[in-house]
């Protein structure tokens, strides 16, 4: 199975999690994966001077699985899921802590994308 080629950071943690999780595909495999990564945050707690101080991450990947000759889809869904993250530290650990989370997110996606996959295989044509 070849994902398609990520565009977004999101995207490109996504595809490598993937690829870590089922291996690297060849131009010539004969299923491609087409994805759109979403990711939205939600502030959580608010402190009574307005500040939010956490945060969480909701995300979800919408996928398409075809066959790579014919472009026919095989196979169609969405997983979703979520992380948070704490911005009570300084703006650089803040930061760091988002860009934790988001990569997080991502590699949860990933789990449940290929757990999908994996739970579809048997219904895909040989």
């Amino acid at each position: 199975m070849r994902p398609a080629a990520p565009d977004t950071t999101d995207d490109y943690i996504l595809v490598r999690e993937l690829e870590t999780r089922l291996g690297r595909a060849g131009e010539g495999a004969p299923l491609a994966l087409d994805y759109q990564t979403s990711v939205v945050e939600e502030g959580m707690a608010v402190t009574t001077s307005n500040v939010t101080t956490r945060f969480n991450v909701i995300g979800s990947v919408a996928y398409q699985l075809k066959d790579a000759r014919t472009g026919l889809t095989l196979h169609e869904g969405r997983v979703r899921s979520f992380t948070s993250y704490s911005a009570t530290g300084s703006t650089v650990a803040t930061q760091a802590a988002r860009r934790d989370a988001r990569e997080r997110l991502m590699v949860i996606l990933a789990d449940l994308l290929t757990t999908r996959l994996y739970a579809e295989a048997a219904d895909l044509p040989a």
